[in-house]
């Protein structure tokens, strides 16, 4: 099975400067991306596929080695994927006679993720295994950033990704092959209701209050 796992990142004031600047130009590329498809077939009738714009991401890294150019190409490419599961969304809700919503450009403080598809791919889960006391993530064009792993995670990483909340960094680990843990069983069956006076009133009538916390 397939879980994921969040762990709070310490960044240095120039490692999160660096991180949001990666943010900031895989949000330019998505939509610069967007803005392709949409000129495309406005004005020449042309669909834009994935695929099509993956290949041209050598170019643009290229041309601008400074900027595009020092980030993980695999995490660009996870950038136009996001994209293109939008468009999919977007013409899947269509056929379906739903509000179809189309993919908007997204602004500043609205693009808050990157991925990157692979551990080992422009990124590496642990990185410093030598540290006795801390756990490290590296990120290409960022470099060994301290992870507070307050826990141990099981399986195998396969996707890292990179998010912002408020002044915050984390970084979320896709684990696959992780075995499940079943509970053994009880032979007791409960009924729950959720309510209003109670939060959860039990069948053989136990009442659970609701939590006052404030």
């Amino acid at each position: 099975m397939r879980r994921s796992y969040t762990f709070l990142l310490r960044p240095t004031g120039k490692q999160a400067a660096t991180l949001a600047q990666c943010l900031e130009d895989h949000r330019v590329l998505y939509n610069a991306a967007l803005e392709h498809r949409r000129t495309a077939y406005r004005k020449a009738g042309v669909s834009i596929r994935y695929g099509d714009q993956s290949g041209e991401l050598k170019y643009i890294r290229a041309d601008d080695p400074a900027g595009q150019g020092r980030w993980s190409f695999s995490s660009q490419q996870a950038t136009l994927r996001r994209l293109d599961k939008a468009f999919a969304a977007f013409f899947r809700r269509v056929k379906a006679g739903q509000k179809p919503g189309f993919p908007r450009f997204k602004g500043r403080g609205w693009f808050d993720t990157v991925e990157w598809p692979k551990d080992g791919d422009g990124c590496r889960w642990d990185s410093q295994p030598e540290h006795p006391t801390a756990t490290f993530v590296r990120l290409q064009g960022v470099g060994h950033v301290r992870v507070h792993q307050h826990r141990s995670i099981r399986g195998r990483v396969k996707t890292i990704s990179i998010k912002r909340e408020g002044s915050r960094w984390y970084v979320v680990l896709s684990c696959d092959d992780v075995p499940a843990h079943t509970l053994p069983g009880t032979g007791v069956v409960v009924g729950l209701d959720m309510g209003v006076a109670s939060l959860v009133t039990t069948s053989d009538g136990k009442h659970l209050a609701n939590p006052r916390h404030l």
